[in-house]
């Protein structure tokens, strides 16, 4: 028990973890006024036995009371204010945390974790760590403080009645590890089952187009109901598995009442314990187990937490990329390869690279599918480490820039743009953030969205749906190139904007494009011959290779793919219905 209080205590920061010392300093006043309930009654119950109840022994039982009960009073609402305070901040934080350190993890990381998984660590597991395991927690903390101190009472006032407590509370810790034992098996389970719930909605939401289009709703349904019927026989399991635990440690507790009552009365009778004193033990024997019950109770959601703790800082102790390098600004903006080899899961995917990139140049990356052409630009902006070689710009390897001043230098347009659920105006000004309405007007002329921004409703605060769910193909890329015009980096990575968007935005996105190059670094994954043709170099890459060359008029002088590439393309233009 004491190790996963200590686990979560060490999950939060140093600021919210004195917090919940406070709390716990507070727990033992708590437990002492709460205490003071047991001289009252001895009070009362003394002036009754002996026939001697006075004005003065009511309104002094009464003012201890009163005492205890606005004491109590005032120290809760203090405490939970500062548990509140510490849980949500906690869950807060960590949330920020777990986001800042996604930002600098290898690609590879979300290759191998579904976006269920991070997603529900980072809603339900954190939002059980705020509410559920601080409540859960500081219950179990208070539970074991308020007994310790009307135990501590008992062994005072009587030390046969204080042992058989002491007995009592070791034979509950005893039983309520067994029902911590009984959790853990499902513990895991119930967690699996919420992120696979989380996972597979994501799935159904993000993919609702083509589960229409395949008319596949009826199959995807039958798979959130089963991971709904999963996650709800999860939970049924988990308190089914305490159940029977739970139950046996209780009725040790009444047992344990039972024989501290009988003590009492024994002792009465045999002539060694007053009247008043063995009432006031039997009261006691009630108020000794009150907190440690709903304490035992809790303590059932300990491995949860724990598994929940642990999720948390898988995600946290995942090794980041070495992002601590150097503030470096650039002498110039070529950028070279040197025998650059990459492999994914044991798989070769970049083998042996050399290549040059010249400033202010365009250089097009074509090739046959899966032949590491997206590998390749991600190598270059860092989005992966390479394995063997390096990679340098301006001369100075990636890995020594910091990873903040290396994405400075890079603005990315991709076919699948991301658009937040935010206004127009917020998704072009995160290229910068401190851009004015003028800025962010002028970026959207170049990329020409101006127009069609000024013809919705709320113009430039329209809000658009999240992934620009509200806009078409054609007017997410425009305002993608707007985010990149507004950020102007040097060196632009373009996955072919116009690869999969209808004729009448060809035009309009091709001279945004041309607005965004101008005087720029282009790397291009092309798919259009047109967008070729000009380039001034062109890299064919096949099975992590490079296996041709040049400009477009010396590669079509040898066979090889390009030509064949062109050959097709240009064979495809002809095709008449």
């Amino acid at each position: 028990m004491l190790k996963m209080v200590q686990k979560f205590f060490l999950f939060c920061n140093e600021k919210n973890r004195k917090k919940f010392y406070w709390s716990i300093f507070l727990g033992v006043l708590d437990a002492m006024f709460a205490a003071m309930r047991i001289p009252a009654a001895y009070i009362t119950i003394d002036a009754i036995t002996r026939d001697q109840v006075t004005k003065e022994t009511m309104m002094m039982a009464l003012g201890i009371m009163l005492l205890a009960t606005l004491g109590r009073t005032v120290i809760n609402r203090f405490s939970q204010m500062i548990q509140t305070e510490a849980g949500y901040d906690t869950t807060a934080q960590k949330r920020i945390e777990i986001g800042e350190h996604l930002r600098y993890l290898p690609m590879g990381y979300f290759n191998s974790n579904s976006l269920g998984h991070i997603t529900s660590v980072a809603t339900n597991t954190m939002e059980q760590m705020g509410d559920i395991a601080v409540r859960a927690i500081m219950m179990i903390l208070q539970g074991i403080i308020m007994t310790s101190v009307i135990e501590v009472g008992l062994l005072c006032f009587n030390w046969r009645i204080g042992c058989i407590g002491l007995v009592g509370i070791v034979i509950f810790f005893f039983l309520n590890q067994w029902t911590v034992r009984s959790v853990a098996g499902v513990a895991r389970e119930k967690i699996e089952a919420d992120r696979e719930l989380v996972g597979v909605i994501l799935e159904y939401i993000q993919g609702i187009s083509e589960i229409r289009n395949y008319n596949m709703v009826s199959l995807q349904n039958s798979r959130i109901n089963q991971s709904i019927h999963r996650k709800e026989k999860a939970d049924i399991k988990a308190e089914v598995a305490a159940i029977p635990a739970v139950g046996i440690q209780n009725f040790s507790v009444k047992i344990t009442e039972v024989v501290i009552v009988g003590c009492a009365l024994h002792q009465y009778f045999t002539g060694n314990l007053s009247l008043s004193y063995a009432i006031t033990m039997m009261l006691c024997s009630f108020m000794l187990f009150e907190s440690l019950e709903v304490a035992g109770t809790f303590n059932a959601l300990l491995k949860v937490i724990g598994q929940g703790v642990d999720l948390a800082n898988e995600i946290l102790e995942t090794e980041q990329m070495d992002i601590d390098g150097e503030e470096i600004t650039p002498k110039n903006h070529d950028i070279h390869l040197d025998h650059v080899s990459f492999a994914y899961e044991n798989r070769k995917i970049i083998d042996d690279i050399t290549l040059d990139i010249k400033e202010n140049t365009t250089t097009a990356i074509v090739g046959p599918s899966g032949g590491g052409k997206t590998t390749l630009t991600s190598l270059i902006s860092r989005f992966w480490d390479v394995d063997e070689g390096c990679v340098t710009l301006g001369g100075r390897d990636v890995r020594e820039y910091s990873f903040d001043s290396l994405m400075s230098q890079f603005s990315f347009v991709f076919q699948n743009v991301y658009l937040f659920e935010d206004t127009i105006m917020n998704n072009i000004r995160f290229g910068k953030p401190e851009a004015t309405l003028e800025e962010v007007m002028e970026a959207a002329k170049k990329a020409s969205c101006h127009d069609f921004i000024m013809s919705l409703p709320n113009k430039y605060d329209t809000m658009i749906g999240e992934g620009g769910a509200t806009l078409s193909g054609g007017e997410k890329q425009r305002i993608a190139i707007a985010r990149a015009i507004m950020k102007d980096a040097p060196i632009i990575i373009l996955d072919e904007a116009t690869a999969s968007v209808d004729p009448e935005n060809e035009k309009e996105i091709t001279q945004a494009i041309e607005n965004l190059t101008k005087e720029k670094t282009l790397i291009m994954i092309a798919h259009r011959l047109k967008t070729v043709r000009h380039a001034d170099q062109i890299v064919v890459v096949d099975q992590g290779k490079i296996v041709q060359k040049g400009n477009h008029e010396s590669l079509m002088k040898e066979d090889g793919i390009y030509k064949n590439f062109v050959q097709g393309r240009n064979q495809a233009v002809t095709w008449k219905i």
